[in-house]
């Protein structure tokens, strides 16, 4: 039977985080994923590294500077995927007064240690062009973030995590774990059947099923657990130009974004609703699509309906349950429960248990920075914390400069398309050298799937990143599925099925 030091439930940012940090400690780490990798929240984000400045509100203060330095140093880390973004904060329609934005703007230029973004600024809608395209002018502030390629966030930190030993298993469901002199003796199911591993201790980061984990093993607690709330976005053709965002208003107070996507689009969200069934792949309701489509109408001069929708996706947020009343009011704050049991706890001797509640993406890598201070007691001989400031793999360039390293990338292959490279460049950094190999042309890359996909870049994808499906590739990896023709996914699909009985050609 296999030994571990942890075994992780959950092939979300939080698990992928703390497999990076447990194996890159020295820990024997095996990470075990239902499905594929981000398969579910942390592929639904809105897909911001954001220090959260409607959480000020809410006086999560402590919240939002964390996230604020964690947001410059994820931009550093990953410097492919994750890149600054401008957003634009009208005040025509705006249910708070200008002096209170202006007053939380104020602390999230400097509660963070802000070094490398720009600051807040003031413009007038009506003669600056970051107001094209909207109905009314007057006033607006503008502030920074970030943006990320969320789904491609969390296999990055498997691949490292993979890279300093960690074994990581999709596909693959915890069936079963009981305790064997205070160690875990876990079965496994995967495509080709049941398996049995030992664990030091099980760390349940299992997101929408941390409550099912818990339940299953019999640790569940009543005064605490998660609340599941849906966030649904949608997809339409661009609204304006410009490669700035808007934060839109609404009358009800909340807080919808519009952010450039994909060239073509403009990707609209988020709803906040409370979701009462069980875990699962959720949809946008049709009064989701209306809200964002309204939305969006009180503030574009471009109308859009519910039929201008090319793409929609909704995720369910495990937030850890605080019992406030407004869904968009719960803590995106994180909570670790440790169970162990204590010297006046019955439970003393219990295989340790680590559950994971809550969090958000920009805080990743914190979370797992504390749970690993968690865990440490039961590891004496473990590393120290070592993620700050560690790039993430692709993100090795020089000075963090992506424009520079995509310009080296370009006189170094210059029969590809200019297109082709910066897709190429954005999605995997320094390793798209891995994809191009001695290729001087795109037909050298093999059969071309549709929207510039490449037979050595599905097996690149096959071999380095876990996927396993057409959708895995064309909507996490990647977002060409917004952009391909009907029959990529049957062409992909196929290839997949041969490569994996031994005909295919990679």
């Amino acid at each position: 039977m296999a030994e571990f030091d942890l075994l992780i439930v959950g092939g979300g940012i939080n698990g992928a985080g703390i497999a990076r940090d447990a194996a890159g400690r020295g820990l024997r780490v095996l990470l075990v994923e239902q499905d594929d990798l981000a398969n579910y929240t942390s592929s639904s984000s809105t897909k911001l590294i954001h220090g959260g400045l409607r959480y000020l509100e809410y006086g999560e203060i402590a919240l939002v500077r964390e996230s604020l330095i964690e947001r410059e140093r994820l931009l550093a880390m990953a410097p492919h995927i994750i890149w600054p973004l401008r957003f634009v904060l009208p005040q025509s329609q705006s249910p708070r007064p200008a002096w209170m934005v202006r007053a939380g703007l104020f602390l999230y230029d400097h509660i963070g240690g802000r070094r490398k973004l720009p600051g807040t600024g003031t413009i007038d809608l009506s003669s600056d062009p970051m107001g094209e395209g909207l109905k009314d002018g007057g006033k607006a502030f503008v502030y920074s973030d970030c943006w990320v390629e969320d789904s491609r966030l969390t296999v990055l930190n498997a691949m490292d995590a993979a890279l300093s030993g960690a074994d990581i298993r999709t596909r693959t469901r915890l069936v079963a774990a009981r305790e064997e002199e205070g160690r875990w003796a876990a079965t496994l199911e995967d495509e080709r059947g049941t398996s049995e591993v030992r664990a030091a201790m099980l760390v349940n980061a299992a997101g929408p099923w941390v409550d099912d984990i818990l339940r299953k093993l019999g640790r569940a607690r009543n005064d605490r657990g998660v609340r599941l709330v849906k966030g649904s976005h949608i997809v339409v053709p661009r609204l304006y130009d410009g490669d700035h965002a808007f934060m839109l208003q609404n009358p009800d107070r909340r807080i919808v974004f519009a952010i450039p996507y994909e060239h073509d689009y403009t990707l609209i969200g988020t709803t906040d609703q409370p979701w009462e069934g069980p875990p699962g792949r959720a949809g946008i309701s049709e009064e989701e699509t209306h809200y964002l489509c309204d939305t969006a109408n009180r503030y574009f001069g471009r109308s859009i309906a519910p039929e201008d929708v090319r793409w929609s996706y909704a995720g369910i947020r495990p937030l850890y349950d605080d019992h406030a009343a407004d869904a968009s009011a719960v803590t995106r704050d994180y909570v670790l429960d440790l169970d162990a049991g204590g010297e006046r706890d019955e439970r003393k001797g219990r295989a340790p248990m680590l559950s994971i509640f809550g969090g958000k993406i920009t805080t990743y890598r914190r979370l797992a920075e504390h749970a690993l201070q968690q865990i440490a007691p039961f590891f004496p001989r473990m590393g120290r914390a070592w993620t700050a400031g560690i790039t993430l793999p692709g993100g090795e360039m020089a000075g963090g400069d992506f424009h520079a390293f995509l310009g080296g990338l370009i006189s170094r292959f210059p029969g590809f398309p200019r297109p082709f490279l910066h897709r190429l460049a954005r999605a995997y950094g320094t390793r798209a050298e891995l994809v191009l190999g001695e290729a001087a042309s795109i037909a050298a890359l093999g059969e071309d799937f549709g929207g510039t996909l490449s037979r050595r870049e599905v097996d690149y994808l096959v071999e380095h990143e876990w996927a396993r499906t057409a959708e895995d590739i064309l909507w996490r990896r990647s977002k060409i599925g917004l952009h391909a023709d009907e029959g990529v996914a049957e062409r992909i699909g196929s290839y997949l099925s041969g490569r994996r009985s031994g005909n295919g050609n990679g």
